[in-house]
This record gives structure tokens, sequence and C-alpha cells, in this order.
């Protein structure tokens, strides 16, 4: 009977040994697209993040790097720990486990309560940062990022292309006649902002603020989905860890 219950128990300890890798192997992958995510957000869209006055937009995506980078360490170290069956390394295992499970969830919390203030932020800045800092020494990156929106989305102004109207830049003599910037053009050619007829420029319901928002909104959903979705992966490797780490004999001393 003795034999038969330790066979079972050894059964029992390579499933949950092999089961571990397998969802260490899946959890390593998981932290590249994680960390994938994070990366694309701060550097493909990096001249959008210059238009917003909060930084809780970056910041999700920094903690999703920094988890992402933690979660294919420790996903190494878990195979580690699995195959050698050192509790102790399995215990470092699951603390570092538990502390990405907190920075997924922190990560998806901010991307919730931006979500929920986003839309304030940008009626309040948007059309400022827009008119006051367009072509200003300073800015060239709010410059850049005004252009490429203007350009991608299709859509001029903060709200319409009459805010350009109080633009510190069109007022000036740099503008040399333009009524809108150049990048508000269908067809982008130098001077093309002096003509502000909806057959020359991008006349968009609700403006680029809309179109900017959508965008925001489309990314905080997905770096949001992303933090919760692997957190609550992490819970089963936390459940299989314990499992094992029972199973293991206490080590000598």
């Amino acid at each position: 009977m003795g034999v038969y219950e330790e066979k079972k128990e050894t059964c029992g300890t390579i499933c949950l040994k092999y089961l571990l890798f397998s969802f260490n192997f899946l959890f390593w992958l998981a932290g590249g697209g994680v960390m994938a995510v994070g990366i694309w957000t701060m550097v493909e869209k990096s001249d959008y993040i210059s238009l917003l006055s909060s930084k809780i937009y970056v910041a999700s995506a920094y903690i999703l790097v920094l988890a992402g980078a933690i979660v294919m360490v420790t996903g190494v170290l878990g195979c580690c720990a699995t195959f050698k069956e050192q509790r102790r390394l399995l215990r470092v295992y699951f603390v570092l486990l538990l502390c990405i499970f907190l920075l997924e969830i922190l990560s998806g919390i901010l991307a919730y309560i931006y979500y929920q203030q986003l839309n304030e932020e940008l009626k309040q800045n948007l059309r400022e940062t827009m008119t006051q800092k367009y072509e200003q020494s300073s800015h060239e990156h709010v410059t850049r990022a005004v252009d490429k929106l203007q350009q991608e989305f299709k859509c001029c102004g903060s709200n319409s292309s009459s805010d350009w109207a109080e633009s510190v830049w069109i007022r000036s003599r740099d503008a040399a006649g333009r009524m809108v910037p150049d990048s508000c053009c269908k067809t982008r050619t130098d001077l093309c902002g002096r003509r502000d007829h909806p057959s020359n420029i991008y006349k968009v319901e609700g403006g680029c603020i809309t179109k900017l928002e959508k965008f925001i909104l489309d990314h905080l959903k997905i770096i949001g989905a992303v933090g919760v979705g692997i957190a609550c992966v992490q819970v089963i490797g936390m459940v299989f860890t314990c499992c094992l780490y029972r199973s293991l004999k206490a080590e000598p001393y």
C-alpha cells in the first residue's frame, strides 16, 4: 500500500512538473508579447504622447515593458525551479509571479482610470496645445505630432479648422498667409494651407479631438486587456507552483 501511494505521489509530481514547465514556456512567450505591446505604444505612437498633458498613458506602457521583461526572466527561473525541484527556487518564483501579477493589475487599473478621464483632458488641453505650441521653436515635437495627427486621421484643428484662427503661428508672418497648416490639406503641398475651402482641406465633424480620443481609447483597451489577461493566467501558474511546492519533500538542512 505504501509503495502504491509513493508511486501515485511520484506520478502526480511528474505531471505537475510538466504542467508547470509548459506554463512557463507559454508564460515566457506571453512576456515577450507584453513587452512588445509596451514598446510599440511608446515608440510607434510616441508623437501623440506629446499632445497629452497626463503621463498615465505612457506610465501604463512603461509598466507593461517592465512586467514583460520580468516575466521573461521569471519564465526561465520557473523552468529551472521545476526541473531541479528546489523548494527555495519555487518560493522565489512564486514571489516574482506575485509581483508581476500586481504590476499587471496596476497597469490595467491605470489604463481604466485614464480611460475615464481622457475626454475631459483632451477638451481642456488639445486645442491650447495646437494653437499655442504649433511651429514654435521650443516645441518641434508638438509640430511633428500635430502634422502627423492631421494627415493620418484626415482632420484639421482640435474641434474644427476654425480653431487655427487663434493660432500664434497662423497670426504671425511666418505663416506666409496660411489660414491652416499645410498638414490640413487633402493633397499636401507647400502653402496649400492658404485656402481653407472644404475641397482643399479636411472638414471633419468633431475635428481631431474625436479621432485622437478613439485612437487612444482603443490602445488603452489593448493595454488594459493585456495586463489583466496575463494577470489572470498567472493565477494558474501560482496554483501549479503551490501544488508542486507541497508535493516536494522538505529540503534537508
